[in-house]
């Protein structure tokens, strides 16, 4: 891809991502996200040219810079959004679609030894809010959202919500606007389990009430 034509996209990307942008200046200067994958597009290259060395320094170059870790070796596709971006880990072997937007603090990490595939995949306009915890080879479907602080260790349907500790599947539905993740609308499913036991604890407070005027009229 031409340079040029690359650093159009990227930005263009993160004024439709990111309301408080004010100018290209603004971008070019002052993002750490912009600033961490033209670190990544250089560090990829000498990777893939088997130039290991200058791949991970440059990628260290980055991190030092940015507050951001991409392991050279991982797999980015276009129009990748990092917002704020402090403390964002991307493992080697991880593999990242076209449309992704990932929030600060967010781990996309490997849970095995082995060298092997031990990243996840995030496919295609996936958003993983902030300080969220991805870890395994596993796969996350197209368009599925994953709330902040939720630790993922199993494959997400596409179109699916996860959030908690583990990381649960709370909704399926189809949303055009890639970049929204309405953390104030995602259900609670801890909490509504409590509810269930709880409802349940009064209904049969009400039954035992009822057998003991039994057994007193008796």
């Amino acid at each position: 891809m031409n340079v040029f034509k690359y650093l159009k996209e990227e930005i263009n990307t993160i004024y439709q991502r990111d309301p408080a942008v004010r100018s290209v200046a603004e971008i070019i200067f002052c993002y750490p996200g912009f600033h961490a994958m033209l670190f990544y597009r250089v560090a990829n290259w000498f990777w893939r040219n088997k130039l290991y060395f200058l791949g991970r320094f440059t990628s260290h170059i980055g991190r030092f810079f940015t507050g951001i870790e991409i392991h050279p070796g991982a797999t980015i596709g276009k129009r990748f959004f990092i917002d704020h971006g402090m403390g964002v880990v991307i493992g080697e072997t991880a593999e990242i679609g076209d449309d992704v937007t990932i929030y600060q603090g967010v781990t996309l990490g490997g849970v095995s030894l082995k060298k092997e595939k031990r990243h996840p995949t995030l496919k295609n306009n996936v958003i993983v809010g902030s300080g969220s915890k991805v870890l395994g080879p596993f796969t996350v479907g197209e368009n599925a959202k994953i709330g902040s602080n939720s630790v993922v260790v199993k494959e997400v349907p596409p179109n699916a919500t996860v959030v908690g500790v583990p990381g649960r599947a709370v909704g399926q539905q189809k949303d055009d606007n890639i970049s929204a993740l309405d953390h104030d609308k995602l259900p609670d499913p801890v909490a509504k389990a409590i509810s269930c036991v709880v409802a349940r604890v009064v209904e049969l407070e009400k039954e035992i009430q009822e057998l003991r005027k039994k057994a007193e009229r008796t």
